[in-house]
């Protein structure tokens, strides 16, 4: 499967789980502690949006990166309409031809796009699983996550081993789900 498939497979399955989370489960906590239900899809709305204008533009302006990703609320009264609004941008984007064949500036380099999506798709896959946790949901994809894992674990070395960015590695227990695993290589404790 192609890079831009297997986001759109990754994206369609994130707004599943978000248009399933009831408004009342939307300040619940998630495995992501700093972060509620709602600020984890404000979130994923500023990098899905991030990644669909770096591979419009080829790289976001320092003011608008700052908004998109520095904690602006970027879904207002309607998180869900707001997430999927940025899900079918993204779609759309990265499956115009040439989009994958593109060098993108993101926060922490320059890349070709392909790149960047396959970072794209270990985060949000990542914060789905943060979502499902946090509301009692299930994400029924294994091999999606076991791509997003895998995918991880190319990709985030010590330097993306950050607060705010990826924690250390956690253990996940033994029998672990495919969400638990992909959790704990994101620094959840699970």
């Amino acid at each position: 499967m192609d890079q831009a498939a297997m986001m759109e497979r990754v994206l369609n399955q994130a707004d599943r789980i978000v248009q399933k989370i009831e408004p009342s489960q939307m300040g619940n906590a998630t495995p992501c502690t700093e972060w509620s239900a709602r600020d984890v899809i404000n979130h994923m709305v500023g990098g899905i949006t991030m990644f669909s204008e770096c591979v419009e533009g080829g790289s976001v302006p320092d003011e608008r990166l700052g908004e998109l990703m520095g904690g602006a609320d970027l879904v207002g009264d309607d998180p869900k309409g707001a997430f999927s609004a940025a899900c079918k941008r993204a779609i759309a984007t990265f499956g115009k031809p040439g989009a994958m064949e593109q060098t993108v500036t993101l926060p922490f380099g320059v890349m070709p796009a392909g790149v960047a999506l396959n970072i794209g798709i270990m985060d949000v896959t990542t914060h789905a699983c943060d979502l499902a946790k946090a509301t009692g949901l299930k994400i029924d994809d294994t091999e999606l996550l076991d791509i997003a894992l895998d995918t991880g674990k190319q990709l985030i070395g010590p330097d993306f081993r950050a607060p705010g960015i990826f924690d250390a590695e956690q253990p996940a227990p033994d029998g672990a789900s495919a969400e638990d695993k992909l959790l704990a290589f994101a620094g959840r404790k699970v």
